[in-house]
């Protein structure tokens, strides 16, 4: 059964990745870049900065910066656990995708940190602002859903690396939202 899903999920991977053509690589390539949203994050910032004043948004981003790290550390630990290679270092299918940045990147793809990091970050910021910005929670799922698809287009993650990476983040992102909302009620209720 786990050689199907891995069959399938290979198939998958050609097919997606395929798509692609060079007019869009830029702009995927654009979203797939951890500094292109920085201006995101700076808005999140001032969001809550707004919505929660100086001391609560600086417990916040200490809240974010440990539940990011974690999410972050936790790809690690399944990569170097289930070794499964990324598809730009899979001889078997190197020559059927289309590998869209200058380097493959890390051995190990599974599962996607981009994926899982951006979803964390959109789970949590759309529970937190979701009543003060009505938009933001759409904006911040479609965002996180880009970054996690761009990881296939360019040809280093498979699409269950993202499926995964997202889930995993969306879990990550609820639980810091929960934790947080208790921290603050415990120790800074005003």
């Amino acid at each position: 059964m786990i050689e199907s899903i891995i069959d399938k999920d290979i198939e998958l991977l050609i097919f997606l990745n395929n798509l692609g053509t060079t007019q869009w690589d830029g702009f995927w390539l654009f979203i797939s870049n951890k500094f292109s949203a920085i201006p995101l994050y700076l808005l999140l910032l001032y969001l809550s900065f707004k919505n929660f004043g100086l001391k609560k948004t600086f417990v916040m981003v200490l809240f974010v910066v440990l539940f990011i790290t974690i999410s972050d550390q936790t790809s690690n630990l399944f990569k170097y656990g289930f070794k499964r290679l990324r598809p730009c270092h899979d001889e078997s299918i190197q020559g059927l995708i289309r590998l869209v940045k200058e380097r493959c990147g890390g051995l190990y793809s599974y599962y996607s940190a981009h994926a899982s990091n951006s979803m964390v970050l959109a789970v949590f910021f759309s529970l937190l602002l979701k009543n003060t910005y009505k938009f933001i929670t759409y904006f911040l799922i479609v965002w996180a859903l880009l970054v996690a698809f761009s990881r296939i287009y360019i040809g280093v993650h498979f699409p269950l690396d993202v499926f995964t990476g997202a889930l995993i983040g969306a879990f990550y992102g609820f639980i810091l939202f929960k934790l947080f909302k208790v921290f603050l009620k415990k120790f800074m209720p005003n």
